[in-house]
């Protein structure tokens, strides 16, 4: 688990260092970057398509850990991603995480899956 602001940016500092040494820098521009993490987001999804709600929730080991590693694959483009575009990725979640808050008081979404439009 993410622990700290200062960790996502020593994995942005290794992914810019890892671009730069094989020259990808062209081929790292914001489409570009959003394409392939919706591609490594299908990947994660394939894990998934077939099982069913409880199998899904206990995979195989092998299993967890090519889900695992799909994972760090679309967290890899989307830190890339968030650096091309010069955003915080850390703080602009945090104020997702406020908003939805907000959006999703707790005592009219506990327990139900209703959009915060549906709410009265």
């Amino acid at each position: 688990m993410m622990r700290s602001h200062s960790e996502l940016m020593i994995l942005r500092d290794e992914l810019r260092a890892f671009a730069a040494a094989r020259e990808w820098e062209q081929f790292h521009t914001p489409k570009n970057l959003s394409m392939a993490l919706m591609v490594e987001a299908a990947e994660l999804i394939e894990h998934f398509q077939w099982r069913s709600e409880h199998q899904s929730d206990n995979l195989p080991p092998e299993d967890l850990l090519a889900v695992g590693e799909e994972l760090a694959d679309v967290l890899l483009y989307l830190v890339r991603l968030s650096d091309r575009l010069d955003i915080d990725l850390f703080s602009a979640a945090l104020q997702k995480l406020e908003k939805n808050a907000a959006k999703y008081p707790v005592e009219k979404s506990r327990g139900n899956a209703k959009k915060y439009t549906e709410f009265k």
